[in-house]
């Protein structure tokens, strides 16, 4: 696996595949690797010749009073786990070199990035879609492979792709749970034994909701209300939103008659979380 830490060297390394006549895939990551990325990077080995995986914590999808500086970084156990995978190129900067003299150039997805997750943290997908525009630059692939958990930030980043006419199929890949069906997320690193019971609710509320559309509910407020019902008996956890969704849009749906997302965060004690489900005719 060839380490890269600067731009100029990820691009050469890049080229070289590319040289080749291999299809190259990236992966995108802010690190603290857990088997929902593994699981990204095995299906980007399944689907192209060579696998680029970055590791950056990017400051600018952090909002002033959010996690930054606490979130886990572990990069000699990254760096081992993706040996393992047999990842060929693994771009890890700094923040320098990735923001040398700050940031005052965006990328940004009007009508998409308020939604879910980005009226929850204002600018969170501002930073997101610049970051990954970046990359995208950076590296050239052929193919980039997201996870199915960050369901909004696929609908951002899919609509950046198409209006900007990048040269990049975006893969969308399943959830990746706990044997118990908690979402993985480095975040549940944060939690306490107390707190990591707690946070199955999310989990619970989804299943409830997947419960009714089988039974016949197609009524999207009817839905919310009953997964609602199973927050309230878990008043420890403070619900962030609970919406029901167009997947490609983000606008709300009244009622069910297509491929929809449900979607939904809450804090668990200080730390957010999120999950969905995709409920389809």
């Amino acid at each position: 696996m060839k380490l890269c830490s600067t731009i100029p060297e990820v691009r050469a390394a890049c080229r070289a595949v590319r040289a080749n006549r291999k299809r190259l895939a990236l992966v995108p990551t802010m690190g603290a690797l857990h088997e929902g990325h593994l699981s990204l990077v095995r299906a980007a080995k399944a689907q192209c010749e060579a696998v680029a995986v970055s590791i950056f914590v990017n400051p600018t999808q952090f909002g002033p009073t959010e996690d930054l500086s606490k979130y886990p970084r572990q990069f000699d156990r990254d760096r081992q786990l993706l040996e393992k995978e047999g990842v060929d190129i693994l771009f890890a900067p700094s923040v320098d070199e990735i923001y040398p003299n700050g940031q005052v150039t965006w990328v940004l997805v009007e009508g998409l990035s308020e939604k879910l997750d980005g009226r929850s943290r204002p600018g969170h997908f501002r930073g997101v879609t610049t970051i990954v525009s970046k990359l995208f630059h950076i590296h050239e692939p052929d193919a980039a492979f997201f996870g199915q958990k960050d369901a909004a930030q696929l609908a951002v980043i899919r609509r950046m792709v198409e209006d900007l006419s990048f040269p990049v199929e975006i893969v969308a890949c399943p959830i990746v749970r706990e044997s118990d069906g908690l979402a993985m997320s480095s975040r549940n690193a944060y939690l306490n034994p107390e707190e990591r019971g707690r946070a199955l609710v999310l989990q619970r509320s989804l299943q409830q909701v997947q419960h009714e559309f089988q039974a016949g509910e197609r009524t999207s407020a009817q839905l919310i209300s009953a997964a609602k019902k199973v927050f309230a008996r878990e008043p420890q956890v403070v619900l962030d939103y609970f919406e029901i969704v167009d997947p490609e849009t983000l606008d709300p749906v009244e009622r069910i008659s297509q491929k929809t997302l449900v979607a939904v965060a809450a804090y668990v004690g200080s730390t957010r979380l999120i999950d969905n489900t995709v409920l389809d005719r």
